[in-house]
Parts: C-alpha cells; sequence; structure tokens
C-alpha cells in the first residue's frame, strides 16, 4: 500500500505570509476538457512492476492508459513462415496473457482504455516472411484478427486505434517504393480498412476508431541512391496518400471516404521546445506541437474532399518530452517538468485536440543514436516521470499539478490543472519572488468542476509552484517553474 501521501512528493512548506494573497479572484475555467492518456508498457505489462505503477498512476490521477497491443505477441505460431490452422476470428485461439491482465485491471478502476493494434505481425503475415515482421502485413488476416479482438475487448475498450506510427519504418514496411516515392500510405490504408471491417464483424457496429498515430517527421520523397528508402514519411504526406489526395488535397484516385471518430499524432517536438516550428520548405510536411495548425488545416481540406468526416478531433495518442541524459534529443530536468507543461496548455487551448498523453512512467534505457530503430535498433525514451532507476524526476511531482506562467504586458497569466481531483477543488500558488529566498503565498484558487484553473498576477517572481491537498489529506507540491 501507498503511504498517506504521495511518494516523494515534498511536505508542505510552512507559510507565513498568507497577506500576500492577492486581491484579485482568481477565475475558475469553463467546461473545456480533454482526456489525458498514460502509457508505460514496459511497467504495466509485466507482473512483477504492475502493481506498483499502477498504484503510481492512481496517485498521479490517471484515469485514462494507451496500450500498444502487438499482433506478434498474441498470435498462435507467431514465428512460423507457415499459418496454423485456427479459426482467426475466434478469440480463443489467441493467448492474450499480460493484456488481459492490464485491460482487466483499467476495467476494474474504471480507466479508459485506448488500445493500440500494431506490429510486429506475425511471420505468416507478412509479404517476405523476414524479421522485423513488419512488412506488407496481409489485409485479410488482420481483418481477423481484428475480429478476434473486437469480440474479446469489445466491451471493455473506449477507443481503438490501427497500427503505431505507420510512417515509420520500425513499424511498417516498406515506407518508399525503388523510384523514392511514398509507398507506406497506401499499404495503411489497406489495413486500416481490413481493420475496420474486422472491428465491424466482430460486434462493433459504429467502430470508435483512430486513424493516423503518426511520428512527426519526415520525408515527401526520398533519393533512393543517395540516402536509401529506410526513412519516415512525413506525416502530411502520408495523410495525403493515405486517403488518395495530391499535394494540393484533391482526389487523385476512385478511393472512397474513410470513417473515424478522430485523427492521432504523435506531435513530439524538438529540443527547442514546445514553440518550435519546422519551417524549411523540406520541414512543411512535418507536424509537431507547435504547428498543429498544419494537421487541422490539412484535416480540413481533406474533409473538403469528402476523404474523411468533418470537424475529426485530433487526439495526441503519444507524447512527451524527453530529458538528459538523452545527448541528442533531452533538455534538462527542469525543462522537461517546464516544458511538458506548456505542451499541455497549447493542446488544451486548441479546440480540435480531445486528448493528451504521457508516454512512459519510468525512461528506458539509453540505447542507439535517434533513427537507429529503422535497422532494427534500440533507442530508448527518456520522456519518463521516473529515470530508469525509478528514482522521481521534477517531472513526476509537476504531472499532477501542471502549471503555466505566461508573461502579459508587466504582469503573468496563470493557468493550470489539479489532474488527481475528481471535482471543484482548491489549490495555493506558490511564489518566489526577485531577491527572495523562499516562496510565499501568492494566491489561492477554486478550479472548475473538471479540475482546471487560470488567473492573473501582476506580482513580479522567479519562481512559481503549485500546493494541492486532497480531499483525503494526500499531500502535492508541484515542482519550480519559470515565466516564459
Amino acid at each position: 500500500m501507498l503511504p498517506n501521501k504521495l511518494p516523494l512528493i515534498p511536505a508542505l512548506l510552512c507559510t507565513a505570509v498568507l497577506a500576500a494573497l492577492m486581491s484579485v479572484p482568481a477565475t475558475a475555467l469553463a467546461s473545456h476538457n480533454e482526456a489525458a492518456y498514460f502509457e508505460g508498457s514496459t511497467d504495466l505489462l509485466s507482473p512483477v512492476t504492475r502493481p506498483h505503477a499502477i498504484a503510481q498512476l492512481q496517485a498521479l490521477g490517471v484515469k485514462a492508459l494507451r496500450v500498444e497491443l502487438a499482433w506478434h505477441d498474441v498470435a498462435p505460431g507467431a514465428n512460423s513462415a507457415t499459418k496454423p490452422g485456427f479459426d482467426a476470428t475466434n478469440p480463443g485461439a489467441y493467448s492474450w496473457g499480460e493484456y488481459d491482465a492490464l485491460i482487466g485491471e483499467a476495467v476494474r478502476l474504471h480507466w479508459k482504455v485506448l488500445l493500440t493494434v500494431t506490429s510486429p505481425v506475425p511471420r505468416w503475415a507478412t509479404s517476405n516472411k523476414k524479421a522485423p515482421y513488419v512488412t506488407s502485413p496481409d489485409d485479410l488476416d488482420f481483418e481477423q484478427f481484428m475480429t478476434a479482438v473486437a469480440r474479446h475487448y469489445g466491451s471493455e475498450v473506449s477507443l481503438f486505434s490501427i497500427w503505431n506510427e505507420p510512417n515509420h519504418p520500425a513499424f511498417l514496411r516498406p515506407q518508399f517504393n525503388s523510384h523514392g516515392q511514398p509507398a507506406s500510405p497506401r499499404i495503411y490504408r489497406g489495413l486500416y480498412q481490413a481493420g475496420y471491417a474486422g472491428l465491424m464483424a466482430g460486434g462493433l457496429a459504429h467502430p470508435p476508431v483512430l486513424m493516423g498515430e503518426t511520428a512527426p517527421f519526415g520525408y515527401d520523397s526520398v533519393n533512393v541512391r543517395r540516402i536509401g528508402v529506410l526513412h519516415d514519411v512525413a506525416p502530411l504526406a502520408f495523410l495525403r496518400g493515405m486517403l488518395c489526395l495530391n499535394s494540393h488535397y484533391r482526389k487523385s484516385g476512385s478511393c472512397g471516404p474513410l470513417q473515424a471518430v478522430g485523427y492521432a499524432p504523435h506531435a513530439y517536438t524538438l529540443p527547442a521546445g514546445p514553440f518550435y516550428k519546422p519551417s524549411s520548405r523540406t520541414e512543411a510536411d512535418d507536424v509537431t506541437i507547435g504547428v498543429l495548425s498544419r494537421l487541422t488545416n490539412a484535416l480540413n481540406k481533406a474533409a473538403a474532399a469528402r476523404a474523411i468526416p468533418a470537424g475529426l478531433p485530433v487526439y495526441l495518442t503519444e507524447f512527451g518530452v524527453q530529458s538528459v541524459p538523452n545527448r541528442e534529443l533531452g533538455v534538462s530536468l527542469s525543462q522537461q517538468a517546464q516544458f511538458d507543461a506548456i505542451d499541455e496548455h497549447i493542446a488544451w487551448s486548441n479546440p480540435r485536440v480531445a486528448a493528451f498523453s504521457q508516454y512512459l512512467l519510468k525512461d528506458d534505457p539509453l540505447g542507439g543514436r535517434a533513427g537507429a530503430s529503422v535497422n532494427g535498433g534500440f533507442i530508448g525514451f527518456q520522456s519518463g516521470l521516473e529515470n530508469v532507476k525509478g528514482t522521481p524526476k521534477p517531472l513526476y511531482y509537476s504531472w499532477p499539478l501542471p502549471l503555466t506562467v505566461t508573461k502579459r504586458g508587466h504582469g503573468y497569466s496563470l493557468w493550470g490543472l489539479v489532474r488527481p481531483a475528481s471535482g471543484s477543488t482548491k489549490l495555493t500558488v506558490l511564489v518566489r519572488r526577485k531577491g527572495a529566498k523562499r516562496y510565499s503565498t501568492l494566491l489561492a484558487v477554486s478550479t472548475s468542476s473538471l479540475g482546471y484553473w487560470s488567473s492573473s498576477s501582476s506580482t513580479q517572481g522567479t519562481a512559481w509552484r503549485v500546493r494541492w491537498v486532497s480531499p483525503s489529506g494526500v499531500k502535492y507540491e508541484g515542482s519550480p517553474i519559470a515565466a516564459y
């Protein structure tokens, strides 16, 4: 059992300066809301680490999980080149293992589950029968598998998603053909249609399915002789190819529309921070958190071409900020906490965004250089709330209480969320004034029924943080956050 205190959250500091309370009342926000999915596959899929990880997530305020279900993990004869004789639509033919345990625990806790069905696939379902078992998976085999998935998990899963990062060669191949033009979008289209049909055949009349799950960077085309074909397709080029649209978002074939309830980008950004905008001509089809409008504009054009439903919401189903010791993509530990809150505020402020997410509870071990995964290498993500040894980072304390402080003229605009709250609650905002060594109370805030709040302040400070005590007496205190 956890003690009556979030693990390693500092105890409440003593405050004597209640006179510093702001005279301007804090304003509770309206009913804007977005789901926050948490993914921690390594910790959550292991029966050894799952109980402690689940307890941590409960304390952190998690209410929804993203689970990646690898077809290869559960299929019979997955390493055989010949498909075994079995009814592929019968869920009883598969070994669901720890997926059942994790999803069952989420259901018990009344957490929403987003199930992303993805590669690697059984060897017998690939076109070349070669590792890493991601090359041109067979559509019919996938349709039958998704029928079994629907029959097995249909009542327990809130959202389905088809494939993880299908524009990345670690998950789907080929990405480009021998002429350097994108090949994966049409492969994905076939898999998506097959998967959707399988869910319907499994009993879901109107499957709640997300499309996309695209990595944020890539190429529209490649010079095969110079750089080869093991590269990502740019996410917007992938979207157009999947929907049979040309570069002007006009139908370039006889494809019909695809049905979905949302589009899911993985809008990771670079160490430059949340507002980084890929700006060169060759980056025009990349999608990071700082240029989400590129995606929504593309979705609007695709809807105008009648390739997808109008007004599709955006689900940021995988996201995180990498920290040191990652040498290429990592920022400082304090920047990780601050950037993640700013990223969430960006997402929350966009009316098309229906979900944000956190990828990893605990860091992966360090792997190879970014991009090594295309050749089967392990790269590892350092986007967790804890380091690889399980020691909490500043983000561990800030993630339950995200806070942003934005400079506005001579004052500041503050925004935040009490993630573990189950209704309207009260919190305290602290400030370290210029020249001061200690924090003092800046203001008391009442949140909306969804836990969000905003306010403004003219008090000059160098750092801000949030305190909150849950109704059961658990004490939380966020990490220091600087203004931007």
